[in-house]
């Protein structure tokens, strides 16, 4: 169970569990905080135009080219389901 939990998930993506933590917490942040610049949108219209898709548009291009990097496969991005 710890495995599954803390270890084979961060091993899948080629990282340690403190890596995995870092990377997923400033995915979170990241999110979190186009997520709030969309609600102010939401509200006021004219303002935070394309903040969340931008928000949306820059982590996708992180993580596509992260696992470019460490050699992994990207076609995964192209779905709907994909875990980060």
């Amino acid at each position: 169970m710890f495995r599954r939990l803390f270890i084979d998930h961060p091993k899948s993506v080629d990282e340690n569990y403190l890596e995995h933590f870092g990377v997923a917490s400033r995915f979170g942040f990241a999110m979190i905080w186009g997520g709030m610049k969309a609600l102010v949108h939401a509200i006021i219209p004219g303002m935070c135009i394309t903040s969340g898709s931008d928000t949306v548009k820059r982590l996708n291009t992180i993580m596509v080219e992260q696992r470019r990097a460490k050699g992994q496969d990207v076609a995964q991005t192209l779905t709907v389901d994909w875990v980060i």
